[in-house]
């Protein structure tokens, strides 16, 4: 890509930015050095690892990269076998720990499904725990090595301990004999050994070796005679010890030797991550997407934004190019946003192409070009006795000499700055020109010869940016299809020039040129009233969207309604059979109690408990009987059969109660839709009447008023469940049974067992089967049992876990422990 280009579109400033964004040294190296390529696989593979490395700082946050220091200089040294210096070990740890840290984020993608692009690099990182460790427990610091690092240092310091302490005992003993001869009464040292600060009139009472003297020389330092074999000690040590760092030292930089290439691989990977992931951060930062890119040379651009423009400020721009025409000539007034928009288009193209996202919406589209020519700014110079018109066209000839079917060329302001006429002529020459060699051009201009040009010529459209003559300001939109108007006239009208000005402005103009201007003038009304329709529906539009986002949120809340009913219906139900159940349990415990009597009064006290318990039986069998009356369907409605349904047929709907017309004929499941006022309900055939006449709600005397598939009342107050799934059938009690009473369940609900099995179903079939289980469980008054759903994917235990937490009678619940089932089984306990 030609130097020229990323100089005038700043491709530098965004390259600048991505360097602000990576954290290690290498990885800046390699986003300074980033530059567009022509190679549409490595376009790809760079888009591609961008466009991962957002999703996974989307989904996980980001992973810092700082601690890797560049330690490419030690590798060689290691080869050698050169030891490293405190300060380089610490960086090698460093680079390890922040393997050990970008290993471990990388792993969040792979748990949740396939892996990306970034992967196998993440895979690749290698992080040597065991010599970190090693580093970090032996270097406390730069300038500070453990005690423990070694034995032998160890030992080295304990004595170095030892004698300094000899030492300073012997200087306080001299100290607390000697203060007179003394300046201070301090204990100091030179040259690494411990002296006195004497007075320089006694120095002959101090018997010891000079060592140094104060500027004035008032004061001599002298180490005293009886400390000097101890302080030869303490320096013989002190060397010991130096020499037990070196040897830590070389033993750690052993140690790294042997891993070096693993360690030079980690550190190369961790900056091409850094590379990739500042790539991502900048995109997150400009709202940008991955662009849909093609071999055809074609742009399309949505709602793109130029990135260097601040974000508050900058107008979106939809552009197209290469398609429908190659060529794109943008007209308009100063200031009016064509050199932005001929800059977006260039600087997103380099952009793409260096594996940048583009600040533009999702499902843009760009091409790939080998090279980009880019004719933007006054260059003129005096030096080389260039003008505007010739720095430009010197430029110009290089890219007629040098552009090709895969080049991008963009112009500003073509051929300005010489005469008009000529200039305009040129102007169409070179486009002309460039048309013919299929290159994609892009050109702003003044001359009203080039809008008609275009007007005329296949494969070349005008283009304008719009501009408000009312308020004397641009809108910054770019219209594809329409020329534009210089509007100098206006302008100059609304600044104050006066009418009779204008008017003889207006007589110099080519009664051609008036006539163009006028059908511009007219285009511009014409598209003005377009775009105004175009919002009105698209308002409309809105409003409808908003309505229809009402009506279903008022069938959420029917539904949500008829569920609560619903439940209310089941859970008075289960109190009617709670009842029930409690007078049978006392009525056995008596019988039993009877039964082992033997009086005579016994015998008769049994036959009376017996009658009692016929007797509510009987009443049971009646309310059912007037609840499987009362749950008929309604008066004037017949079953109904497919051949005979017709679209608009009166009908009703059982489950719902609510009366509509069919809308659609029954599929092959025997599902249709029926119109209730202006909602569409999908039903089942088989939960829908023919309505003859007027339909009757059907209501008992304890004033319940209900359709098939709900709990019925009667006049006793107990209740029923009506029908099946399909809302008919035959009748169930709240045990499962067929029968007509809630006593002939009782010998079910006594033998309840202890653990229901759901392995090998659905969650649906489940969370049915296990519904039933608890509610004939808990009837029985078994206090806890066990739900075996299995190990596996853990949907049945989340679904399980997810009922009990809805179920009022539950207790608690929890995972088998060990010899229960462990995970495989949930324990449940019901609440007293």
């Amino acid at each position: 890509m030609n130097e020229r280009a990323l100089r005038v579109l700043e491709y530098a400033k965004i390259i600048d930015r991505l360097t602000e964004l990576a954290l290690t040294p290498i990885g800046k190296e390699y986003a300074a050095a980033l530059k567009p390529s022509s190679d549409l696989e490595t376009v790809a593979l760079l888009q591609k690892q961008t466009g991962d490395a957002l999703s996974r700082i989307l989904a996980h946050g980001s992973v810092s990269f700082s601690g890797t220091r560049d330690i490419r200089g030690i590798f060689k040294r290691l080869e050698v076998g050169s030891s490293l210096n405190t300060k380089e070990l610490l960086d090698v740890a460093s680079v390890l720990n922040t393997t050990a840290r970008a290993k471990s984020y990388g792993a969040n993608e792979k748990e949740e499904g396939e892996g990306d692009s970034l992967e196998e690099m993440f895979s690749s990182l290698e992080p040597d725990k065991p010599l970190c460790a090693e580093i970090e427990r032996c270097i406390l610091a730069e300038d500070l090595i453990a005690d423990d690092a070694s034995a032998g240092l160890k030992k080295v310091r304990r004595q170095i301990t030892i004698t300094g302490e000899r030492i300073r005992s012997e200087l306080n003993s001299i100290l607390a004999g000697s203060r007179s001869y003394l300046q201070e009464s301090v204990i100091t040292t030179r040259g690494g050994r411990y002296c006195l600060p004497v007075k320089a009139e006694h120095r002959s009472n101090v018997n010891g070796i000079v060592h140094d003297q104060s500027g004035t020389g008032s004061t001599l330092f002298i180490e005293p005679a009886s400390v000097v074999k101890l302080n030869n000690e303490l320096r013989e040590l002190e060397i010991a010890e130096q020499k037990e760092i070196e040897q830590v030292l070389a033993n750690l930089s052993a140690s790294c030797a042997l891993d070096a290439e693993v360690i030079r691989s980690d550190l190369m990977t961790l900056s091409k991550l850094d590379f990739i992931f500042a790539r991502a951060l900048l995109a997150r930062e400009m709202k940008a997407t991955e662009p849909v890119y093609n071999t055809e040379g074609r742009i399309v651009l949505k709602k793109a934004r130029h990135p260097l423009i601040p974000a508050s400020k900058v107008v979106p721009i939809d552009l197209h190019l290469g398609k429908d025409f190659h060529t794109l000539i943008v007209t308009g007034p100063n200031t009016g946003g064509k050199t932005v928009s001929l800059k977006t288009v260039g600087l997103l193209t380099l952009m793409g192409q260096s594996g940048l996202h583009i600040p533009a919406f999702d499902g843009s589209e760009l091409s790939l070009f080998e090279e980009v020519y880019a004719d933007i700014g006054d260059e003129q110079s005096i030096e080389q006795s260039l003008s505007t018109f010739s720095s430009h066209m010197t430029n110009i000839v290089t890219f007629l000499e040098e552009a090709g079917p895969s080049s991008l060329v963009l112009f500003d302001e073509l051929c300005a700055g010489t005469d008009p006429t000529e200039g305009a002529a040129l102007a169409i020459a070179i486009l002309s020109f460039l048309h013919r060699m299929g290159c994609r051009v892009m050109a702003t201009t003044h001359y009203s010869e080039l809008k008609v040009f275009a007007l005329t010529t296949e494969g070349v459209s005008n283009a304008s940016c719009e501009f408000d003559v009312e308020t004397l300001s641009p809108t910054y939109r770019l219209l594809i299809g329409i020329p534009g108007k210089s509007n100098a006239f206006a302008i100059s009208s609304k600044l104050g020039v006066p009418g009779y000005i204008i008017d003889e402005a207006k007589e110099h103009l080519d009664r051609k040129d008036i006539s163009f201007e006028d059908l511009l003038a007219s285009l511009e009304a014409s598209r003005k009233k377009i775009e105004e329709d175009r919002l009105e529906i698209d308002e409309l539009k809105k409003a409808a969207s908003k309505t229809r986002v009402s009506l279903d949120r008022e069938y959420e809340d029917l539904d949500r309604q008829r569920e609560e009913l619903l439940e209310s219906a089941r859970e008075e139900a289960r109190k009617i059979l709670q009842d029930a159940k409690d007078y049978a349990d006392n009525s056995i415990r008596r019988i039993n109690q009877l039964s082992s009597g033997t009086a005579k009064g016994a015998v008769k006290e049994l036959e009376k408990e017996r009658s009692g318990l016929r007797e509510q039986t009987k009443k049971q069998e009646e309310a059912a009987s007037k609840s499987r009356k009362a749950a008929a369907a309604p008066a004037g409605a017949e079953p109904v059969k497919a051949e005979s349904l017709r679209v608009g047929d009166p009908v009703h709907i059982i489950s719902l109660r609510q009366d509509g017309t069919v809308s659609s004929l029954p599929d092959s499941k025997g599902k249709l839709y029926v119109s209730v006022g202006l909602i569409r309900y999908q039903v089942k055939l088989s939960d829908i009447a023919r309505r003859k006449e007027e339909d009757i709600t059907i209501e008992t005397a304890s004033g319940a008023k209900f359709g098939n598939g709900e709990i019925r009342k009667n006049d006793s107050g107990k209740g029923w469940r009506n029908g099946g799934k399909n809302g008919g059938g035959r009748r169930q009690n709240m045990y499962g049974s067929d029968s007509d009473t809630p006593f002939s369940g009782l010998a079910k609900a006594y033998s309840v067992s202890g653990e229901v099995n759901l392995i090998g179903m659905t969650a649906d079939e489940a969370m049915s089967v296990l519904d039933k289980y608890l509610d004939d469980a808990y009837l029985a008054h078994l206090e806890q049992v066990r739900v075996v759903h299995g190990r596996g994917a853990g949907i049945l235990r989340k679904a399980t876990h997810e009922k009990l937490r809805q179920t009022s009678y539950v207790k608690e619940y929890h995972l088998g422990e060990y010899g229960e089932g462990d995970s495989g089984v949930t324990i449940v306990v019901f609440k007293k």
